[in-house]
């Protein structure tokens, strides 16, 4: 078997600057008496092995059930996704201290769309309505209008136009969408707002991830992606791996590989954005049986 890795490997930048971060509280923590206690809100990232690493230093999670919580004196990190100022307030009332470890091209797009708003334009999110990183946004500028695919940005654009025909637009993406999806969806806002203002909020190094597995894909017979399943740019590598026609397989870990896969002779092995070098190692070392 010849295996062909697709691209980069290894964290993103947003990724790694808030392992690194919570890292370093973590250490912190560890040197303090009592021991503080850090959490994370949410999971930091989608990749369940670099979470066990930093559970089993002391990171905690918080979630819908640790709603009550006392967090007087504690560290409470906030995910690559970033959250809304709510939230952060919400951890400050409750005694918490922010660690803010949003992406920096997501508090960009925070940022962005709560002045776009301010001045008076629509907004509109192109991303999943349920996913972290839209929510975030959202709580900069609770007026936006989100759309995850065409259909709902044109049914949305139409629906304002009947309402305000002269409104003034913007449209600001999901990190991890692929440039392709972004295109069309400002395609069916253009349709009744021309003068549509397109932000350019997609992330570089997923963007370079995508391109490589595509690039690939006339030179393996198969696909592997390395990544947390629950990570919406891991997926979107699948999506478009099996896009290309070939058979393809999310795994998070080299116990994970499918026993077909000793089928193909030559197999692409493509990493999501938060994905550590050594799970990728690991199951290139799977594949050659080592």
């Amino acid at each position: 078997m010849k295996v062909i890795r697709a691209g980069p490997a290894g964290f993103c930048m947003g990724v790694r600057r808030a392992v690194e971060l919570a890292e370093k509280e973590l250490a912190a923590a560890a040197l303090m008496v009592p021991r503080a206690r850090v959490y994370s809100l949410g999971p930091l990232i989608h990749n369940p092995a670099v979470l066990e690493k930093l559970e089993k230093s002391g990171l905690s999670i918080l979630d819908g059930s640790s709603e009550g919580v006392s967090l007087e004196g504690a560290v409470v990190i906030i995910r690559a996704h970033g959250v809304s100022p709510a939230v952060e307030e919400e951890i400050r009332g409750r005694g918490g201290r922010v660690c803010d470890a949003t992406c920096p091209r997501v508090k960009a797009s925070q940022i962005k769309a709560r002045d776009l708003a301010a001045r008076g334009r629509k907004v509109f999110l192109a991303g999943e309505k349920r996913h972290a990183e839209i929510s975030g946004i959202r709580g900069y500028a609770p007026s936006c209008l989100v759309a995850g695919n065409p259909a709902e940005a044109s049914a949305a654009a139409e629906k304002l136009y009947g309402a305000e025909p002269d409104a003034r637009t913007a449209l600001i993406g999901q990190t991890t969408m692929t440039p392709r999806e972004y295109r069309a969806i400002a395609d069916g806002i253009r349709a009744f707002f021309p003068d549509l203002e397109v932000v350019d909020t997609l992330c570089g190094a997923v963007r370079d991830r995508q391109d490589a597995l595509r690039s690939l894909s006339g030179k393996v017979d198969a696909f592997l992606i390395a990544g947390g399943k629950d990570s919406a740019n891991t997926r979107r590598l699948l999506a478009l791996a099996e896009a290309a026609g070939k058979p393809a397989w999310l795994v998070e870990a080299a116990c994970e590989l499918p026993p077909e896969i000793r089928l193909y002779e030559t197999v692409g092995v493509a990493a999501g954005a938060s994905t550590p070098d050594d799970v990728v190692d690991g199951i290139e070392r799977a594949l050659y049986g080592v």
